[in-house]
């Protein structure tokens, strides 16, 4: 037991999630400051729970290290709680960086996926598989132009071998891919997830939409992806093309992380257009996400 105050000083809020809440904190003698996820043990129900936040710790310290993933500098437990002390991310969530620049690109919406794909294909091949990935748990580390994007929660996160079957529906409504609905799931489903968040960074909304979270797994076990409302006539057909190949139904069809990587859309010398995408594409974008912090529609 170990009292993470006695190092570090709270202040505040910067977020709360599922089980927690994140504070700004400084350390003491150095004065460099840190997010902490701070997980109250109260809320730590069953021994289910504590092996989700013991595996959460396991799978930061296992891939840190990459770029686009954020680093766990340590874990401290007292009575009360549990403390992660994680690097802080101070550049904003991905959607509101874009919506605030007010000018966008299919160029820099390749640039964003490329990094969240990246940091997929670390996962995947060091054996782990995110499970929720969407545009909110992702954070820029600074203001700065250039800023890695980083990859923030791994509260759903599992270790997996080749050829594992997962059946338990976790996730997010819009971000969940067909084969979790239907209890076979590997991988593959970080890339559906991965494609639907392209598919918003293009257009601005969701591919499968609904207006409840079963008319949204409705939609998108029935798959049919719209192309032709607007901007998409004016989106580049090999833009296209990758969002087709990441939101294939079967996931043995699937592109793999490597595959979206070496896609010629996607590639950093591929032919991603610099031209301004429309803006009403970034006023659907902040209604979007807007609407979503209002529902916070997780699975668990």
């Amino acid at each position: 037991m170990e009292d993470v105050r006695s190092t570090y000083v709270f202040s505040g809020e910067l977020g709360r999630g599922q089980f927690g809440i994140t504070y700004l904190v400084t350390h003491k003698k150095t004065k460099q400051q840190f997010a902490c996820k701070s997980i109250p043990k109260r809320k730590l129900i069953n021994r289910e729970d504590i092996e989700d936040v013991r595996r959460e710790v396991q799978i930061m310290y296992h891939l840190t290290g990459h770029r686009n993933i954020v680093e766990l500098k340590g874990a401290y437990e007292d009575h009360q709680s549990v403390n992660l002390i994680m690097e802080l991310c101070a550049g904003g969530e991905l959607f509101n960086r874009i919506i605030a620049k007010g000018h966008f690109s299919e160029r820099k919406a390749a640039n964003l996926c490329r990094q969240i794909v990246m940091m997929l294909h670390n996962c995947h091949s060091m054996g782990v598989m995110h499970r929720d990935l969407k545009p909110e748990n992702f954070l820029f580390l600074n203001k700065d132009e250039d800023s890695p994007l980083k990859a923030t929660d791994f509260g759903l996160s599992v270790f997996f071998k080749p050829g594992d079957v997962f059946k338990d529906l976790v996730g997010s409504a819009y971000y969940v891919a067909p084969e979790v609905l239907r209890r076979r799931y590997g991988p593959e489903a970080d890339i559906w997830s991965a494609g639907v968040t392209l598919y918003v960074l293009l257009s601005g909304v969701p591919p499968f939409y609904g207006e409840t979270e079963q008319s949204i797994f409705d939609s998108i076990l029935r798959g049919n992806i719209d192309f032709s409302s607007d901007p998409w006539p004016s989106i580049s057909s090999s833009a296209k093309d990758l969002v087709r190949k990441m939101l294939r139904d079967d996931p043995k069809e699937r592109l793999s992380a490597s595959e979206v990587l070496n896609h010629q859309w996607m590639r950093e010398d591929g032919d991603a257009s610099d031209k301004p995408l429309d803006i009403a594409v970034l006023t659907r974008m902040k209604q979007f996400s807007a609407m979503n912090k209002l529902k916070k529609v997780a699975l668990k």
